[in-house]
């Protein structure tokens, strides 16, 4: 098996890592093509038309980005590349091997690029208000480095989970609700609040308890990545009561809540038992997440 050279941790390239990052590129592919469809067949045509096809693509690139994030935290890339950011000299070839860390700072760049040239097609509030976003989870990007490396509180790599879910909010809402401003949906949608509420404290989870380290069974919480996951089990409790106490305004987002609280217990068992490489479990919860929020939105009255 092949191995990742790193200035702090040597991370390993199984076969696994390869398929899951072979699958996220196949997503990507797709999306390209589903933007160019899109705006190939739009009936508005010019810049409108391929601004369209944009959107699509963007929301689909700022899908796999979170998805490639939960790959790095499940197979370990987390410092693979140490602290340097955003590039390394060698980051196209450690992408080609497999490490997914190499592969997210590149998609996360590809995102910024795509959200430039919406902004040049369709210049407004949600595409300026989407580069601004990832300018800035692009900053906290670099902050999550110094988390896991023990020089940077829990609360940045929590904030990053929160802005990434933001730039991919953005696009979805502009694709799901036109002209309505994001901010505005997102103080009418109270689903939403407890889910990103969640997924906030997951980042915290991770970031608190740091690269490698499990958070341990316990009775009662005992130390502080303990405390933080208590949190989180309960923003997990408090989405599932906000949308089944919305029922039936968003009746798929209330099973794959109930289906991703079984996922994140063994979840926390992944991570007890094998603390450096939880494994595929984590892109899995992560999934479950992301098709939640999908179905909120586009469930939206």
């Amino acid at each position: 098996m092949a191995k990742v050279q790193a200035g702090v941790v040597e991370s390993e390239v199984t076969p696994v890592v390869r398929g899951f990052n072979a699958g996220i590129l196949i997503l990507m592919a797709l999306a390209m093509v589903a933007g160019l469809w899109r705006g190939l067949t739009n009936p508005l045509g010019g810049a409108v038309a391929w601004a369209h096809g944009l959107m699509v693509t963007e929301v689909i690139f700022a899908a796999a980005l979170i998805l490639l994030g939960s790959l790095v935290e499940g197979f370990g890339f987390g410092l693979s590349l140490g602290t340097q950011w955003p590039y390394t000299r060698n980051i196209f070839v450690l992408m080609l091997r497999g490490d997914p860390e190499a592969a997210h700072r590149l998609v996360a760049t590809a995102v910024g690029l795509v959200a430039v040239l919406l902004v040049i097609l369709a210049p407004g509030a949600a595409t300026g208000m989407g580069l601004g976003l990832i300018v800035v989870t692009a900053l906290f990007g670099m902050g999550t480095l110094y988390v896991l490396a023990g020089r940077a509180p829990a609360f940045v790599h929590g904030t990053h989970g929160l802005l990434a879910y933001g730039v991919f909010l953005t696009y979805l809402v502009a694709l799901a609700a036109p002209g309505l401003p994001v901010w505005v949906f997102l103080r009418q949608t109270i689903a939403l609040h407890a889910i990103l509420f969640a997924v906030f404290m997951g980042g915290m989870v991770t970031g608190q308890r740091g690269f490698g380290r499990p958070i341990g069974a316990f009775y009662g919480p005992q130390k502080a990545s303990q405390w933080v996951f208590v949190v989180h089990a309960l923003a997990a409790l408090l989405v599932i009561g906000t949308l089944g106490w919305l029922m039936p305004a968003y009746p798929v987002a209330f099973w794959l809540v109930l289906f991703q609280a079984a996922v994140g217990f063994f979840l926390f068992q992944a991570v007890n038992l094998q603390p450096k490489t939880p494994g595929g479990i984590v892109a899995f919860h992560q999934t479950m997440s992301l098709l939640m929020t999908t179905a909120v939105v586009f469930q939206w009255r």
